[in-house]
């Protein structure tokens, strides 16, 4: 599985196979159960997540004491909340492993140690964090131009594997729609 991880950071910058040793140096591996919280509402994000195997959600409670997810990370994604990260402040956003699953963890005080003592680090991570902000504002621009009929068909069409993964009140809770509406839905594309 840390070949994966290489070959993740081999598709932003060209890292060696020393410089990758020295590189795992900062992480810390671990394991996580199903519905296991690695971040809870009111705590400060300290650590990134780098899934290596299994699939992680994050999420917030609204008003009406409803989950509202508002991302996934499955294999080769990462997964953190920035603000909170970023800034040192309280989270109003949960983590959770949605299935078993086998992480890279690095916290905050190592991310920045790495940036220093590798560079490379640095131009991978801009990268990454381009390409995220990218597909974030993707999602905005979809929210507000497409009904939630039309989101979960291109849930359905551009992120297949999702959908063999996780469970439909979680893909509702992603989508903003009821779980019942969902199965509407998914019961039109069938009939």
């Amino acid at each position: 599985m840390l070949e994966h991880f290489k070959s993740h950071i081999n598709k932003f910058v060209k890292v060696d196979d020393d410089e990758f040793i020295q590189i795992l140096s900062y992480f810390k591996r671990q394991t996580v159960k199903k519905k296991q919280n690695l971040l809870v509402e009111g705590q400060i994000c300290k650590v990134n997540y780098f899934v290596l195997q299994g699939l992680l959600r994050k999420f917030f409670v609204n008003k009406k004491g409803g989950e509202q997810t508002t991302e996934f990370a499955l294999e080769n994604w990462w997964m953190t909340e920035t603000f909170s990260y970023l800034n040192s402040t309280p989270t109003e956003f949960y983590i959770q492993a949605v299935e078993a699953t086998e992480l890279l963890s690095i916290h905050q005080d190592a991310y920045n140690d790495l940036l220093d003592a590798h560079p490379a680090m640095e131009r991978y991570f801009r990268r990454v964090y381009q390409k995220a902000y990218a597909a974030a504002q993707m999602r905005v621009k979809f929210i507000y131009e497409h009904s939630r009929e039309d989101l979960y068909h291109h849930f359905r069409n551009n992120q297949p594997a999702f959908l063999q993964r996780v469970p439909q009140y979680l893909i509702a809770s992603f989508l903003g729609v009821t779980p019942e509406y969902l199965s509407e839905i998914r019961k039109k594309r069938f009939s």
